[in-house]
């Protein structure tokens, strides 16, 4: 229906293959892969020779790595943005804006990168961003513009202004001036070779302001030859019906060309506004990755092209690799070093995600009496939480995810003995919803004929340090840190003495102790198969013993615990420490109140995360535990564990 597929690559069929068969011929034909402007790539373009019309048939044109970095916090390198690109290419969008190669040098080093980096198809997607040839100078002598030409991308996109009052106030022009600053622009960069979309900024606006003009700027750059006709909602502030109206009298205006759609999301209505657009026949849409830009974002293509393709059913590029956007997303969020939304339309981890009892129990007899889709579609996944609020079928469907066998009757009376224990904790401080390996091992711990790979017996924890003076301490971490002598920054130090550190350095805390600046000694007891019985009078387990330092009591523990398991465990050492908060439950409570503590793990070589709880008034212990907690997940998920029986404890 409309769907667009990629030209194969130059050499693929038959024929090419004949063809290549001398040495001088393949010579050619690779001098030809270089050629970016006429690869074979052309074809797949279909706005090159008709209008591309939504919603039977949309573009998808990202603009992340250029837009979308204008976003508060967002920063990206060259070699990151070279690997976006490389990603959002294989995920099949049409056009990837590569940056503005006009504006600063790390732009420019993209594109020039690019040539030898990307791959042919992905260079054939890339996309040069500029702006209109600057007053008072021709297109072919404005530096920026001959920097569009330089980049060797075979699109561009240019901005322009389409907003009367923009253009007599802000660029301070008259109007003929700037439908000629257009017409130039684009006229040169057509004659160079080069597919021109043009940005009409604040169209929507200017509509409203002055709909003639608006229009006569769009109908400037038709006329000198640009293939897409962009309509900017660059505030943000307009209304769905607003953006239906004004796009579909763009689109009859102008039947010939492609008419697009470029949304910020300053009135969270961006997603919608681009939908709407496509609906009314705007055959692109303009967006980035997790809706990332500035102020309150662009449109998020992560909403957008699931939306097209599963509710509006529009043939797109992408749509065969659908479900591959859940991961797109979490490795754009990655490479930036951003958190995840974990609300996130489609791609969230809280997006398939159900608490209510009473959902729960209809999803049992039909998935689709809480989800608008299949969460497969998107290559996210239905997830079942754990809470107070939660009804015995939550932990019903946890039960059988897991595996556990048992009868029927035997479920039941298991699920809501747990589900009366996660209520009774809820309301002493614990939360379930984000610590689900927590809940995994309360269902395995009631399962009969579960065993543990180890149990802790006893500990002790001790701080000691000459200097009590904390403020001082901190004074010397950022000497320390502005000398340069420590590879670490002030933030991680500061983290290290509030109880965690280099837990997870095995180098300093299992071989070398805690160092010059530990302050803390922590013992620990625990009970392990063991590994050296060979006879049936042989031991079956064996208690050891171990002590660590570290530069605070938890980071001495969690040292001690994995010293003490390596042996029986060596899949310990891959794991590491993602984050540790602590929070006090009832603060008038002073020293003596309730400490909540959640820590998160990640198994290094598997890319794998889980969270475990635990709330003592004693935030040592509460820590511990949630570490226990979170070695023993780990190993009953994802090792080779030898577990001890029941009568062994």
């Amino acid at each position: 229906r409309g769907r667009f597929s990629a030209a194969p690559l130059r050499g693929a069929t038959a024929d090419n293959a004949v063809e290549a068969s001398s040495k001088a011929e393949a010579e050619v034909e690779a001098e030809a892969d270089d050629d970016w402007v006429k690869a074979d790539f052309e074809s797949a373009h279909a706005l090159d020779v008709r209008a591309v019309v939504g919603p039977e048939e949309v573009l998808v044109y990202d603009t992340s790595l250029r837009d979308g970095t204008q976003g508060e916090s967002v920063s990206v390198s060259c070699d990151d943005k070279l690997k976006i690109a490389s990603r959002l290419s294989l995920f099949g969008v049409d056009y990837i804006e590569g940056g503005w190669p006009g504006s600063n040098p790390k732009d420019a080093e993209f594109f020039s990168r690019a040539q030898t980096e990307l791959t042919p198809e992905a260079r054939s997607k890339l996309s040069a961003f500029g702006s209109t040839r600057r007053k008072g100078v021709e297109a072919k002598d404005d530096p920026q513009i001959q920097a569009l030409v330089d980049s060797q991308a075979p699109t561009v996109c240019i901005v322009a202004k389409s907003h009367l009052w923009q253009v007599t106030d802000i660029i301070r022009a008259k109007p003929e001036e700037n439908l000629e600053m257009i017409r130039d622009s684009v006229g040169y960069l057509v004659s160079q070779g080069k597919r021109v979309f043009i940005d009409l900024e604040h169209f929507y606006d200017g509509y409203k302001h002055d709909a003639s003009y608006a229009l006569e700027c769009c109908r400037a750059a038709a006329e000198a030859g640009a293939k897409a006709l962009v309509l900017c909602d660059t505030n943000g502030g307009s209304m769905p019906w607003e953006v239906e109206e004004m796009s579909a009298e763009v689109r009859k205006e102008f039947p010939d060309v492609t008419v697009g759609m470029h949304a910020h999301n300053d009135c969270g209505m961006a997603v919608a506004n681009s939908v709407v657009a496509a609906k009314s026949g705007a055959g692109m849409v303009q967006g980035t990755i997790n809706g990332i830009g500035e102020r309150t974002g662009n449109a998020d293509l992560c909403s957008i092209v699931p939306s097209l393709a599963l509710h509006v059913e529009s043939g797109m590029t992408c749509n065969p690799n659908l479900g591959n956007i859940t991961s797109l997303s979490r490795f754009v969020d990655e490479t930036l070093n951003r958190a995840p939304h974990g609300a996130a339309p489609f791609v969230g981890t809280s997006a398939f995600a159900h608490k209510g009892g009473l959902h729960v129990a209809a999803m049992e007899r039909s998935p689709l009496s809480y989800q608008h889709v299949d969460p497969t579609a998107v290559g996210n996944e239905k997830r079942i939480l754990i809470s107070e609020l939660s009804g015995r079928q939550n932990i019903m469907g946890k039960i059988k995810g897991l595996g556990v066998t048992m009868d029927d009757a035997d479920v039941g009376a298991r699920a809501t003995a747990i589900l009366n224990r996660v209520k009774k904790l809820e309301s002493q401080g614990y939360t379930f919803e984000g610590a689900e390996a927590s809940v995994e091992l309360m269902i395995l711990h009631s399962t009969r004929g579960y065993c543990p790979p180890f149990r802790v017996l006893d500990y002790s924890a001790q701080v000691f340090d000459s200097n009590l003076d904390s403020a001082s301490r901190f004074l010397d971490m950022e000497r320390r840190k502005n000398r340069g002598s420590e590879g670490d920054t002030l933030g991680e130090e500061l983290r290290r003495h509030n109880g965690f550190g280099s837990m997870w350095d095995h180098s300093k805390n299992l071989e070398g102790g805690g160092g010059a600046s530990g302050t803390a000694r922590a013992t620990i007891k625990v009970r392990l198969p063991n590994l050296d019985a060979v006879n049936d009078d042989d031991p079956f387990y064996h208690d050891t013993l171990e002590v660590s330092d570290g530069t605070g009591p938890v980071d001495a523990l969690a040292s001690a615990l994995k010293r003490a398991l390596l042996r029986n465990h060596p899949y310990i050492s891959s794991l590491e420490l993602v984050d540790y908060k602590v929070r006090i439950l009832d603060p008038e409570s002073a020293t003596a109140a309730t400490t909540r503590v959640m820590i998160e793990f990640r198994d290094a070589t598997k890319d794998e995360t889980w969270t475990t709880v635990s709330v003592d008034r004693n935030v040592i212990s509460a820590s511990l535990n949630a570490l226990v907690d979170g070695f023993e997940y780990a190993l009953v998920e994802h090792a080779d564990s030898c577990l001890l029986c029941d009568e062994t404890f």
